[in-house]
């Protein structure tokens, strides 16, 4: 067998060089090259090919936000700031997932009894609050007790007046209500607090207690740190991850809150990359952001605005033809574009068919101000030289002379004929009032017929007067002695709101647009506080324009049974219909969400075309964010800190996995 010589040496191969041409050094180190760079691509193409970008843990986010933490405490966090750190560190037996379902959060398992007056529930195990404590159902039954004790104040008793809380074991606790409620579980989103940190604290002292900003909590997060300046104002609080968390562990490592007084210094921060994500009130101001450097995510919010008549405050609103004139008189399309920077949804209903799914089968007023004026016409409300538009009503006297008087006639009339001759002296110089009909007014109504000849003696053609007052003197003493001013009513009407740059815009652009139909509109603003204490509770105003919140389960009960027309009830027209009435006990009552829709639909075709209001809008939640961060998700939230629902799923840092 022939065999074959051994391979080159390595000093053999290193000879070649010297043997070769340069063209054909050159042709071999071009081999090498292409060869090397071939190998390198079709290894990472199939690398690539083979893996995906991955989340990964690590990575730290930072948030800019207007405002200071006051209450890091669930039954007191009524503020945009508290909401959101109360949402990233603490949880409830449910909570909302990223598109706005209500999902179990400490809830293991639930069930509904006794027609939707029972929800029974048990907690998961091995849930561990921040200080290494554990979680019971004592936990959520303090909460709740809390709550529900009027001398802790807390803003959330109204929602748990009535229910009974008990504990069935060490792992399931019981709620009964007085009547059946298809929205009960949205209640249970309340994020719990712990029993063994405030059980001892007195309710005059729990709003003082540093556990107030010293949360020991049991989300996803915990509170690492806060940062004061010298004055004690709070500049930045910082949340690490909570390792007892009973849920999926987040990705980012940590989150940091920088807080600002003025949204402007935010627009600033996010221009010098100081922070990773942020949201503006006013919408204009978003177009002041210079930088690219932000992605916008848009969320829907159960939300509208709306103008509501009160026609306890203002008769003209009594009337539902001048409500509907209001409704087409108004262009909601131009109110978006102009006020929310076409950030929002034009509304027509308090069901919002965009989040709950329901059509609007009954009338829609769309803009028409032709319309609107021939309806303002029609009531008799007339065009004047100031462009507004009056109504001209002769009112009646209270007393009019009603028979035939003549010499020897009694009584009131004849005192009340007395009294008006005596007025003019040449006519009853003497003045008597008797209520006797004698000579002397016999010859008074003589005078009186002669002055007015025209319209007393000349129609019966008589050349000197009778002295008996029969139907014609009758028509003209009415007409002189009741004189009577007309009563002029103007369509003017008070306007107020919040002050607030969105809603001050919004005024402002249906002013203008009322103007064109002949209404006068005169606005007026007012801090939150005030609006609610001297306005709001005791529904002092014409038109109050103002914002409901709802849940992702439609309950319209609180903002439209007449039960709810007086404080702390939510119906701001003080709507009332017996029949719309018993379609929203019915509703919330029923767990059939099929009877449901019917009775709301039913519900909001009648409300529609009583038109208690001017329906306006729904805005959307806008949120900005570095490109950096992944994972934010966008659908319904029913407020702004919801939109930390998926914050497990945020991340910075990512890496590929094979597939």
């Amino acid at each position: 067998m022939k065999k074959y010589k051994n391979l080159p040496s390595y000093s053999q191969w290193k000879q070649v060089f010297k043997i070769l041409s340069k063209n054909e050094k050159i042709i071999i180190i071009v081999f090498f090259i292409l060869a090397f760079y071939s190998s390198y691509f079709l290894i990472s193409n199939f690398y690539i090919k083979h893996t995906y970008i991955a989340p990964d843990f690590g990575g730290i986010y930072i948030e800019g936000v207007k405002g200071q933490p006051r209450f890091i405490n669930p039954i007191y966090a009524i503020n945009d700031v508290d909401r959101d750190l109360t949402e990233l560190l603490f949880s409830g037996l449910m909570k909302y997932d990223s598109q706005g379902k209500l999902i179990q959060d400490m809830a293991e398992n639930y069930t509904i009894k006794d027609q939707g007056k029972v929800y029974e529930f048990c907690v998961k195990q091995d849930i561990i609050w921040s200080d290494n404590k554990e979680f019971s159902v004592d936990d959520i039954i303090f909460t709740i007790k809390t709550i529900q004790n009027p001398d802790y104040k807390s803003p959330l008793r109204a929602n748990w007046i009535g229910v009974e809380v008990k504990k069935v074991s060490d792992q399931c606790l019981y709620f009964k209500l007085q009547q059946p409620y298809a929205g009960f579980l949205e209640r249970l989103t309340l994020k719990i607090l712990p029993k063994h940190i405030w059980q001892d604290i007195s309710p005059q002292n729990f709003v003082l207690s540093l556990y107030n900003l010293q949360p020991i909590s049991c989300g996803p997060y915990k509170l690492q740190a806060i940062n004061q300046n010298k004055s004690g104002i709070i500049e930045s609080l910082d949340l690490e991850k909570d390792q007892n968390y009973f849920d999926r562990e987040p990705y980012l490592s940590q989150i940091s809150f920088i807080f600002f007084e003025q949204e402007q210094d935010i627009i600033q921060a996010a221009e010098q990359n100081k922070i990773n994500g942020f949201s503006l009130v006013s919408p204009e101001n978003y177009n002041k952001i210079k930088s690219n450097n932000f992605s916008e995510y848009s969320f829907v919010l159960p939300r509208y605005f709306a103008i509501f008549f009160n026609s306890n405050q203002q008769k003209i609103l009594v009337d539902k033809e001048i409500r509907k004139a209001l409704n087409y008189g108004t262009n909601k399309q131009e109110i978006i574009e102009k006020a929310l920077m076409g950030r929002g949804e034009a509304v027509d209903s308090p069901i919002l068919p965009k989040i709950y799914g329901q059509e609007i089968l009954s009338e829609i007023y769309e803009y028409d101000t032709e319309k609107a004026k021939e309806i303002l016409e029609k009531q008799g409300f007339k065009t004047g030289d100031t462009g507004i538009r009056r109504k001209i009503i002769k009112k009646e006297p209270s007393f009019q002379f009603k028979q035939r008087l003549d010499v020897g006639s009694k009584g009131e009339e004849v005192i009340a004929l007395q009294e008006c001759l005596g007025k003019d002296e040449q006519v009853y110089p003497d003045k008597e009032v008797s209520g006797y009909f004698g000579s002397k007014t016999k010859s008074a109504v003589i005078k009186f017929q002669e002055k007015y000849r025209k319209d007393v003696l000349d129609p019966y053609d008589l050349k000197s007067g009778t002295g008996t007052v029969g139907k014609s003197t009758r028509k003209k003493l009415n007409e002189i002695c009741f004189e009577t001013e007309p009563e002029i009513i103007s369509l003017e009407f008070s306007l107020i709101t919040v002050q607030d740059p969105v809603l001050k815009n919004a005024a402002e652009i249906i002013k203008e647009q009322w103007s064109k139909i002949g209404v006068e509109l005169k606005i007026q603003e007012f801090p939150i506080s005030a609006l609610q204490y001297d306005f709001i509770k005791p529904r002092n105003y014409e038109m109050l324009l103002f914002g409901e919140v709802l849940g992702v389960i439609p309950d319209p009960y609180p903002f439209w049974h007449s039960l709810q027309k007086r404080d702390p009830g939510l119906n701001l027209s003080l709507y009332e219909n017996k029949k719309t009435d018993k379609l929203l006990e019915q509703a919330r009552e029923s767990m059939d969400q099929k009877i449901r829709q019917e009775k709301y639909q039913e519900f909001q075709k009648i409300l529609i075309e009583e038109a208690p209001c001017v329906f306006l809008y729904s805005a959307n939640y806008i949120y900005l964010s570095s490109p950096e961060v992944k994972g934010i998700g966008t659908g319904l939230i029913v407020d702004p800190s919801k939109r930390f629902s998926n914050i497990e799923d945020w991340h910075i840092e990512t890496k590929r996995k094979w597939k």
